[in-house]
Protein backbone atom coordinates (compact mmCIF):
# COMPACT_ATOMS: atom_id res chain seq x y z
CA UNK A 1 0.00 0.00 0.00
CA UNK A 2 1.41 3.30 -0.92
CA UNK A 3 1.63 5.44 1.94
CA UNK A 4 -0.64 8.94 2.26
CA UNK A 5 0.03 12.06 1.02
CA UNK A 6 0.21 14.67 4.44
CA UNK A 7 -0.95 18.14 3.63
CA UNK A 8 2.09 20.27 5.44
CA UNK A 9 4.48 22.86 4.43
CA UNK A 10 7.06 22.15 2.47
CA UNK A 11 10.74 22.37 4.88
CA UNK A 12 13.02 20.53 2.02
CA UNK A 13 13.57 24.15 0.55
CA UNK A 14 14.57 25.99 3.30
CA UNK A 15 14.83 25.88 7.36
CA UNK A 16 12.60 29.09 8.08
CA UNK A 17 11.05 27.24 10.23
CA UNK A 18 13.25 25.83 12.52
CA UNK A 19 13.54 26.46 15.77
CA UNK A 20 16.92 24.83 18.04
CA UNK A 21 16.30 24.37 21.68
CA UNK A 22 19.40 25.62 23.30
CA UNK A 23 19.65 22.33 25.40
CA UNK A 24 20.73 20.15 22.28
CA UNK A 25 24.07 22.36 22.56
CA UNK A 26 24.11 23.79 26.34
CA UNK A 27 26.90 21.26 26.95
CA UNK A 28 29.04 22.76 24.12
CA UNK A 29 29.05 26.39 24.21
CA UNK A 30 27.16 29.24 26.44
CA UNK A 31 23.83 30.87 24.78
CA UNK A 32 25.83 34.11 23.70
CA UNK A 33 27.92 31.44 21.36
CA UNK A 34 24.65 29.65 20.57
CA UNK A 35 22.56 32.86 19.17
CA UNK A 36 26.18 33.95 16.73
CA UNK A 37 26.14 30.38 15.55
CA UNK A 38 22.62 29.47 14.67
CA UNK A 39 22.30 33.19 13.09
CA UNK A 40 25.32 32.39 11.01
CA UNK A 41 23.33 29.37 9.46
CA UNK A 42 20.51 31.03 9.17
CA UNK A 43 18.87 29.55 12.02
CA UNK A 44 16.47 32.52 13.09
CA UNK A 45 14.68 31.11 16.00
CA UNK A 46 15.53 29.83 19.81
CA UNK A 47 14.40 28.11 22.65
CA UNK A 48 16.56 29.40 25.68
CA UNK A 49 16.74 27.86 28.65
CA UNK A 50 16.81 30.26 32.05
CA UNK A 51 19.63 28.64 33.15
CA UNK A 52 21.92 29.91 30.30
CA UNK A 53 20.42 33.54 30.54
CA UNK A 54 21.23 34.30 33.61
CA UNK A 55 24.75 32.40 33.19
CA UNK A 56 25.65 35.49 30.47
CA UNK A 57 22.74 38.09 31.56
CA UNK A 58 19.26 38.98 31.02
CA UNK A 59 19.96 42.30 29.06
CA UNK A 60 22.88 40.94 27.32
CA UNK A 61 21.08 37.94 25.59
CA UNK A 62 17.86 40.28 24.79
CA UNK A 63 20.33 43.09 22.96
CA UNK A 64 22.29 40.43 21.14
CA UNK A 65 18.78 38.61 20.08
CA UNK A 66 17.49 42.14 18.82
CA UNK A 67 20.57 42.55 16.95
CA UNK A 68 20.82 39.21 15.73
CA UNK A 69 17.46 39.25 14.28
CA UNK A 70 17.22 35.88 16.45
CA UNK A 71 13.22 35.37 18.10
CA UNK A 72 12.25 32.66 20.83
CA UNK A 73 9.69 30.02 19.79
CA UNK A 74 9.54 29.56 23.45
CA UNK A 75 11.07 30.31 26.66
CA UNK A 76 11.75 27.45 29.43
CA UNK A 77 10.81 26.93 31.96
CA UNK A 78 8.31 27.81 34.50
CA UNK A 79 6.58 25.16 36.87
CA UNK A 80 7.80 23.04 39.51
CA UNK A 81 4.83 24.34 41.67
CA UNK A 82 4.72 21.60 43.89
CA UNK A 83 6.15 22.04 47.49
CA UNK A 84 6.52 20.28 51.05
CA UNK A 85 4.86 23.63 52.53
CA UNK A 86 3.08 26.39 51.93
CA UNK A 87 6.65 28.64 51.74
CA UNK A 88 7.61 26.54 49.11
CA UNK A 89 4.42 27.23 47.25
CA UNK A 90 5.02 30.55 47.37
CA UNK A 91 8.50 30.23 46.28
CA UNK A 92 7.81 28.42 43.19
CA UNK A 93 4.83 31.38 42.72
CA UNK A 94 7.32 34.13 43.20
CA UNK A 95 9.75 32.13 40.52
CA UNK A 96 7.25 32.00 37.71
CA UNK A 97 6.56 35.61 37.98
CA UNK A 98 10.29 36.33 37.35
CA UNK A 99 10.04 33.47 34.74
CA UNK A 100 7.21 35.61 33.09
CA UNK A 101 9.01 38.54 33.59
CA UNK A 102 11.97 37.32 31.59
CA UNK A 103 10.38 36.00 28.58
CA UNK A 104 9.00 39.64 28.05
CA UNK A 105 12.18 41.02 28.09
CA UNK A 106 13.38 38.38 25.83
CA UNK A 107 10.35 38.55 23.37
CA UNK A 108 9.44 35.21 23.93
CA UNK A 109 5.84 33.78 22.69
CA UNK A 110 5.23 31.79 25.45
CA UNK A 111 6.50 30.24 28.74
CA UNK A 112 6.63 26.31 28.97
CA UNK A 113 5.25 24.79 32.37
CA UNK A 114 7.04 21.98 33.39
CA UNK A 115 4.96 21.53 36.14
CA UNK A 116 6.81 19.16 38.67
CA UNK A 117 5.73 16.14 40.71
CA UNK A 118 6.36 14.61 44.33
CA UNK A 119 8.86 16.98 46.03
CA UNK A 120 12.47 15.71 46.77
CA UNK A 121 11.56 12.87 44.20
CA UNK A 122 14.32 14.73 41.94
CA UNK A 123 17.38 13.74 44.37
CA UNK A 124 15.44 10.56 44.76
CA UNK A 125 14.49 11.33 48.50
CA UNK A 126 10.20 12.02 47.23
CA UNK A 127 8.88 13.51 51.03
CA UNK A 128 5.38 12.07 50.53
CA UNK A 129 3.52 9.77 47.80
CA UNK A 130 0.14 11.63 46.97
CA UNK A 131 0.34 12.48 43.44
CA UNK A 132 -3.18 13.30 43.74
CA UNK A 133 -2.10 16.39 45.92
CA UNK A 134 1.03 17.16 43.52
CA UNK A 135 -1.88 17.87 40.90
CA UNK A 136 -3.98 19.70 42.96
CA UNK A 137 -1.10 21.94 43.71
CA UNK A 138 0.17 21.82 40.20
CA UNK A 139 -3.80 23.03 39.09
CA UNK A 140 -3.79 25.57 41.92
CA UNK A 141 -0.02 27.17 40.88
CA UNK A 142 -1.23 26.95 37.51
CA UNK A 143 -4.20 29.20 38.01
CA UNK A 144 -2.37 31.47 40.58
CA UNK A 145 0.38 32.30 37.56
CA UNK A 146 -2.18 32.84 34.55
CA UNK A 147 -3.13 35.80 36.28
CA UNK A 148 0.26 37.72 36.54
CA UNK A 149 0.28 35.87 32.91
CA UNK A 150 -2.67 37.52 31.80
CA UNK A 151 -1.97 41.17 33.34
CA UNK A 152 1.47 41.08 31.42
CA UNK A 153 0.24 39.05 28.04
CA UNK A 154 2.54 36.34 28.45
CA UNK A 155 1.00 33.27 27.32
CA UNK A 156 1.74 29.60 29.42
CA UNK A 157 2.44 26.82 27.47
CA UNK A 158 1.65 23.07 29.54
CA UNK A 159 4.24 20.80 28.89
CA UNK A 160 2.77 17.16 29.27
CA UNK A 161 5.93 14.79 29.90
CA UNK A 162 6.61 11.25 29.41
CA UNK A 163 5.15 9.26 31.78
CA UNK A 164 8.40 7.31 32.93
CA UNK A 165 9.20 11.35 34.40
CA UNK A 166 5.55 11.65 36.30
CA UNK A 167 7.10 11.06 40.14
CA UNK A 168 10.41 13.32 39.19
CA UNK A 169 9.42 16.26 36.84
CA UNK A 170 5.56 16.52 35.55
CA UNK A 171 2.60 15.09 37.11
CA UNK A 172 0.94 16.09 33.85
CA UNK A 173 1.95 13.38 31.04
CA UNK A 174 -0.64 13.18 28.60
CA UNK A 175 -1.84 16.08 26.20
CA UNK A 176 -5.63 15.11 27.56
CA UNK A 177 -4.71 15.74 30.87
CA UNK A 178 -2.75 18.90 30.19
CA UNK A 179 -6.32 20.05 28.13
CA UNK A 180 -8.26 19.15 30.48
CA UNK A 181 -6.83 21.92 32.95
CA UNK A 182 -6.47 24.61 29.96
CA UNK A 183 -10.16 23.64 29.78
CA UNK A 184 -10.62 24.37 33.19
CA UNK A 185 -8.75 27.23 33.84
CA UNK A 186 -9.02 29.15 30.46
CA UNK A 187 -12.74 28.12 29.35
CA UNK A 188 -13.35 30.77 26.72
CA UNK A 189 -10.02 30.01 25.32
CA UNK A 190 -8.67 33.60 25.71
CA UNK A 191 -4.96 32.34 24.24
CA UNK A 192 -3.70 33.13 27.96
CA UNK A 193 -3.22 29.26 28.60
CA UNK A 194 -2.39 26.38 25.97
CA UNK A 195 -0.02 23.42 25.52
CA UNK A 196 3.54 22.38 24.12
CA UNK A 197 3.47 19.17 22.27
CA UNK A 198 6.65 18.10 22.85
CA UNK A 199 6.29 14.82 20.70
CA UNK A 200 9.38 12.80 22.91
CA UNK A 201 7.20 12.50 25.88
CA UNK A 202 3.77 11.97 23.98
CA UNK A 203 4.05 9.90 20.64
CA UNK A 204 3.10 7.11 22.07
CA UNK A 205 -0.62 8.25 22.93
CA UNK A 206 -3.31 6.39 21.44
CA UNK A 207 -5.27 9.19 21.68
CA UNK A 208 -2.22 11.94 20.29
CA UNK A 209 -4.49 12.67 16.78
CA UNK A 210 -7.37 13.09 18.71
CA UNK A 211 -6.05 15.73 21.43
CA UNK A 212 -4.04 17.34 18.98
CA UNK A 213 -7.54 18.29 17.20
CA UNK A 214 -8.88 19.41 20.33
CA UNK A 215 -6.46 21.55 20.96
CA UNK A 216 -6.90 23.40 17.98
CA UNK A 217 -4.85 26.83 17.14
CA UNK A 218 -5.54 28.71 20.13
CA UNK A 219 -4.29 25.99 22.32
CA UNK A 220 -1.32 24.67 20.42
CA UNK A 221 1.51 27.06 21.43
CA UNK A 222 4.56 25.14 20.88
CA UNK A 223 5.65 22.13 18.82
CA UNK A 224 8.89 20.05 19.70
CA UNK A 225 10.56 17.23 17.79
CA UNK A 226 13.35 14.78 17.88
CA UNK A 227 13.43 11.06 17.92
CA UNK A 228 12.74 7.97 20.58
CA UNK A 229 15.43 5.67 19.95
CA UNK A 230 15.08 1.79 20.49
CA UNK A 231 16.68 1.04 22.96
CA UNK A 232 16.32 4.22 25.21
CA UNK A 233 19.21 3.75 27.45
CA UNK A 234 18.75 6.70 29.41
CA UNK A 235 15.28 8.06 30.64
CA UNK A 236 16.67 11.59 30.53
CA UNK A 237 19.58 11.81 28.39
CA UNK A 238 18.93 9.49 25.55
CA UNK A 239 17.09 11.16 22.67
CA UNK A 240 17.55 10.93 18.83
CA UNK A 241 18.11 12.98 16.21
CA UNK A 242 15.24 12.91 13.91
CA UNK A 243 15.03 10.27 11.86
CA UNK A 244 17.21 7.61 13.78
CA UNK A 245 14.22 6.37 15.67
CA UNK A 246 10.67 5.40 15.38
CA UNK A 247 8.47 8.48 16.20
CA UNK A 248 6.48 9.00 12.65
CA UNK A 249 7.53 13.00 12.97
CA UNK A 250 5.65 14.32 9.39
CA UNK A 251 2.23 12.15 10.42
CA UNK A 252 2.30 14.28 13.69
CA UNK A 253 3.47 17.64 12.09
CA UNK A 254 0.48 17.41 9.66
CA UNK A 255 -1.63 16.23 12.52
CA UNK A 256 -0.76 19.80 14.55
CA UNK A 257 -0.74 21.85 11.12
CA UNK A 258 -4.15 20.78 10.52
CA UNK A 259 -5.33 21.43 14.22
CA UNK A 260 -4.31 25.07 12.82
CA UNK A 261 -0.58 25.51 14.31
CA UNK A 262 2.10 27.35 11.94
CA UNK A 263 4.51 28.05 14.05
CA UNK A 264 8.05 26.82 14.64
CA UNK A 265 9.20 23.20 14.41
CA UNK A 266 11.74 23.03 17.46
CA UNK A 267 14.39 21.41 17.79
CA UNK A 268 15.11 19.75 21.45
CA UNK A 269 17.51 16.99 22.12
CA UNK A 270 19.12 16.29 25.53
CA UNK A 271 21.15 13.22 24.53
CA UNK A 272 24.64 12.60 26.45
CA UNK A 273 25.60 11.33 22.13
CA UNK A 274 24.88 14.77 20.81
CA UNK A 275 26.26 16.95 23.51
CA UNK A 276 29.71 15.24 22.87
CA UNK A 277 29.53 16.02 19.22
CA UNK A 278 30.91 19.49 18.15
CA UNK A 279 28.24 21.66 18.14
CA UNK A 280 28.65 22.55 15.04
CA UNK A 281 28.20 19.24 13.50
CA UNK A 282 25.02 19.35 15.62
CA UNK A 283 23.37 22.49 14.33
CA UNK A 284 24.54 21.13 10.83
CA UNK A 285 22.23 17.76 11.45
CA UNK A 286 19.39 19.39 12.56
CA UNK A 287 19.04 21.44 9.71
CA UNK A 288 19.80 19.03 7.07
CA UNK A 289 16.81 16.12 9.28
CA UNK A 290 14.45 19.01 9.90
CA UNK A 291 14.57 19.43 5.95
CA UNK A 292 14.06 15.38 5.38
CA UNK A 293 12.14 13.81 7.60
CA UNK A 294 10.57 16.72 10.16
Amino acid sequence: MEPAVLNVRDFSQDHRWLSINTATVRKQWPLDRIINECAQRGITAIAPWRDQVAAVGLDKIARQLRSSGVQLSGYCRGGFFPAPDAAGLAAALDDNRRAIDEALTLGAPCLVLVVGSLPGALTGQPLHKDISRVRNEVRDGIAATLQYARQMGMPLAIEPLHPMQAAERACINTLEQALDLCDQLDPEQTGALGVAVDLYHVWWDPKLAQQIQRAGRQRLLAFHVCDWLTPTRDLLNDRGMMGDGVIQLRQARAWVEAAGYAGFAEVEIFSDHWWAQPGETVLDTCIARHKAVV
